[in-house]
């Protein structure tokens, strides 16, 4: 008995349990970092992350979400990971110790209305090359999560109907 509940703690901590949620709508317009917008990013997969400083199991997810992003963003991968820190000197510190060299700013109370109100950490959007929001991540990402949902939409062109990435 006590093999299997190791064996499960194992697995949960490598593999934590997450509920994705299929959607398929236009990512809000909101600031990410001076004077950037989301819509900026037009023509890039991205990782929309909610987190916080003070959460163990949004710190647990970071380093499958840096090595993610360093083997893709050449192929135009992003990550935009809202803090729901008090101020962005204790998140770029955080951001500098660790060596995550992904967008980190703060989430001010617009941006989380804006993303559907988001109340708990760790949650993240997947958002196509065209702005959609492909899946709704309530719970941790990780390597395989990541390379399942994202690598599909790095596949795919942007659609000619749009207007081009600013």
């Amino acid at each position: 008995m006590t093999l299997i509940l190791l064996g499960l703690i194992v697995y949960f901590w490598f593999r934590p349990p997450a509920w994705v949620t299929e959607q398929y709508k236009p990512a809000p317009e909101v600031p990410i970092l001076a004077g950037k917008n989301l819509s900026d990013l037009r023509g890039k997969v991205l990782l929309v992350n909610f987190w916080g400083t003070w959460c163990p199991y949004c710190r647990h997810e970071m380093p499958a979400m840096q090595a993610f992003y360093q083997a893709n963003r050449a192929r135009g991968f992003e990550i935009v990971a809202y803090s729901l820190d008090k101020t962005q000197a204790e998140v770029d510190a955080f951001m500098r110790a660790e060596g995550y060299t992904f967008a980190a700013p703060l989430a001010n109370a617009a941006v989380l209305q804006a993303f559907g109100g988001v109340d708990r950490v760790p949650v993240s959007f997947v958002v196509d090359r065209d702005g959609m929001i492909r899946q709704r991540i309530a719970g941790q990402v990780h390597g395989g999560r990541l390379e399942s949902l994202i690598e599909p939409l790095l596949a795919m062109p942007v659609r000619a109907s749009l207007p081009p990435p600013r």
